[in-house]
C-alpha cells in the first residue's frame, strides 16, 4: 500500500499500523489504555471498524471516525474508496445457489447473517431463522432484490421447527445450522443446570431437531447439504467452558453419524469448526474466574481472528456444489489454530 494512500473504517488494522499516520494513533490509543500492542495480532487482517462491534459498546464509532480523520489529515474520506478491503469481500457475481432453497439459523447477526447474505446474493432462497424478528427484517430489508423468507424462532422447541419446514415448502436445498450461543467458561463442578441445559439445547439439540425435520425432505428428492457448526472447541478441550465444549463435540458426532447414515442416498453433512471469529456475541454476564484463567493462555493462541464474512465463504463452499464430492468432514476454519 502507497504511503499516501487514505486510511479509512475499512482498512485492515496491520495496514493501519504499517501507515506512517496511523500507526502512531493506533499506538497511542494502545498507550493510553495500557495495552501492549501485541493483543492487536490475531486481530491485524480485521478491519478497523470490527472493533466497534467486537468491544461491545466500549469502543464508540465516534472514536474510529476521529481516527480515520486524524489519519488522513483532517480530511474526510469515503470508506468506499477501500480498494483493499473490496478485493478481500466482494462476492464474485456466482449463481452457486439459483433456484435453490437453503435455511441458515443465526440468520440475524454474525456468521449466521453473512452465510444468509452469501447465498442470497448467489441466487438463493433463503429462509433466515432466528429468535428476533426485528433484525431479520433489517437483514431481509438490506437485500430487497433477493427472496428472504423470515421465520422468528426459537430452534429448540418443536413448534418453531414446524413452521421453519412449513416457511420452506417442499423443496429444501440445503440447511446451515448456524445458531450458537456461548457458555460462562466454567469447569464441570461449576457448570449450573441452567448453563448446560441452554448451551446444549441451542449448540447441538437445535441443529439435531431442525436436521432431523429436513431430512426426510432431502431423501425424498436424492439430494441435500447440511452444514453444522461446530467450533475449535469440538477439537480440543481448551478452548472453552465445559458446556459450550462438550456441545461443538456433540456437533461434530451428529455430523459423522449423519453423513454416515445418507451419504448413499445423495446427502453431504459435514461441519465448520470456526477459531476466533470477529462477531461480538456477547458472553454471559458472570465469567468463570477459575475457567477463564486456565483458558487465557490458549486463547492467547489463537493465530488470527476471522470476520463473518470469511465463515460464511467456509460454508457456502461446502453447502454449494463445490463441495460435491466432500461428506462427513470438519472444517477447521481458523487461521491454522487447530495444528498447534
Amino acid at each position: 500500500m502507497a504511503k499516501d494512500k487514505p486510511l479509512t473504517a475499512k482498512s485492515s488494522i496491520g495496514t493501519w499500523l504499517k501507515h506512517p499516520a496511523g500507526g502512531p494513533l493506533i499506538r497511542d490509543l494502545l498507550t493510553q489504555a495500557g495495552v501492549d500492542e501485541r493483543v492487536l495480532t490475531p486481530l491485524k487482517i480485521l478491519p478497523l471498524q470490527q472493533l466497534v462491534t467486537m468491544s461491545q459498546g466500549q469502543m464508540p464509532q465516534s472514536m474510529v471516525d476521529d481516527l480515520v480523520l486524524k489519519a488522513n489529515g483532517g480530511v474526510a474520506v469515503d470508506p468506499e474508496d477501500d480498494v483493499e478491503d473490496e478485493s478481500a469481500s466482494a462476492v464474485t457475481g456466482s449463481q452457486r445457489f439459483a433456484g435453490r432453497t437453503v435455511i441458515v439459523t443465526g440468520a440475524a447477526s454474525g456468521i449466521g447473517r453473512a452465510t444468509a447474505e452469501r447465498i442470497a446474493r448467489e441466487g438463493g432462497r433463503v429462509i433466515a431463522v432466528d429468535i428476533s424478528e426485528e433484525k431479520l427484517n433489517e437483514l431481509a430489508a438490506t437485500l430487497p432484490a433477493s427472496e428472504i423468507v423470515v421465520v422468528a424462532g426459537d430452534i429448540t422447541k418443536q413448534e418453531s421447527v414446524d413452521a421453519i419446514v412449513a416457511a420452506a415448502g417442499e423443496r429444501i436445498d440445503g440447511l446451515a445450522n448456524v445458531a450458537g450461543i456461548n457458555d460462562d467458561f466454567s469447569p464441570l463442578h461449576e457448570t449450573s443446570d441452567a448453563m448446560w441445559d441452554r448451551v446444549i439445547g441451542v449448540n447441538l439439540t437445535g441443529a439435531f431437531k431442525l436436521s432431523r425435520a429436513v431430512i426426510p425432505v432431502m431423501l425424498a428428492a436424492g439430494q441435500g447439504s447440511i452444514v453444522n457448526i461446530a467450533s475449535e472447541a469440538g477439537l480440543r478441550g481448551n478452548a472453552s467452558g465445559n458446556a459450550y465444549t462438550v456441545s461443538k463435540h456433540g456437533v461434530i458426532g451428529l455430523t459423522r453419524s449423519a453423513a454416515f447414515m445418507y451419504g448413499r442416498e445423495g446427502l453431504r453433512i459435514n461441519a465448520v469448526a470456526p477459531g476466533g471469529v470477529a462477531t461480538g456475541i456477547p458472553f454471559p454476564p458472570h465469567v468463570s474466574e477459575s475457567g477463564q484463567a486456565k483458558l487465557t493462555p490458549y486463547q492467547m493462541q489463537i493465530p488470527t481472528l476471522a470476520t463473518a464474512e470469511q465463515l460464511a465463504a467456509s460454508i457456502t463452499f461446502l453447502l454449494s456444489d463445490d463441495g460435491v464430492n466432500i461428506n462427513g468432514v470438519v472444517l477447521p476454519s481458523d487461521g491454522g489454530w487447530s495444528i498447534q
